[in-house]
């Protein structure tokens, strides 16, 4: 196993690790709309979405791949009334690639921000 961590990407607010590698398989955990400093982005779903999308990215990267390698993820949103504008943002980035998803409706999530979005990532070449 080995730890992944960027200073791209928000760094972990708890005990955990920003991803962990483990063989040809990246477990990300969830991001949620932090900038890289480590302050808020308060703003819409749309922008919290992109922000959140733009860390997994980093995290992603640091391990030598892309958004194209996402097997799955997993988004958790505050509020499904906010899910097309969610999609809309998840679709652009992820630019055609359709990995496996799953999306849930949750109470509530860290520092109250409106999306967290966690994957799973090919690492094989």
């Amino acid at each position: 196993m080995q730890i992944i961590k960027t200073p791209h990407a928000p760094a972990a607010i708890g005990p955990y690790s920003q991803a962990m590698q483990v063989g040809d398989l990246l477990f990300t955990s969830g991001q949620i709309a932090l900038r890289a400093d480590g302050t808020l982005n308060d703003g819409d779903i749309t922008e919290q979405t992109k922000q959140v999308l733009n860390n997994l990215t980093a995290v992603i990267e640091a391990a030598g791949a892309g958004l194209n390698k996402v097997v799955k993820t997993t988004v958790f949103l505050k509020s499904l009334d906010d899910f097309v504008a969610m999609n809309h943002v998840y679709a652009e980035m992820f630019a055609g690639h359709t990995p496996a998803r799953s999306t849930v409706q949750v109470a509530k999530l860290p520092r109250d921000v409106l999306v967290e979005i966690e994957a799973i990532v090919s690492l094989a070449r």
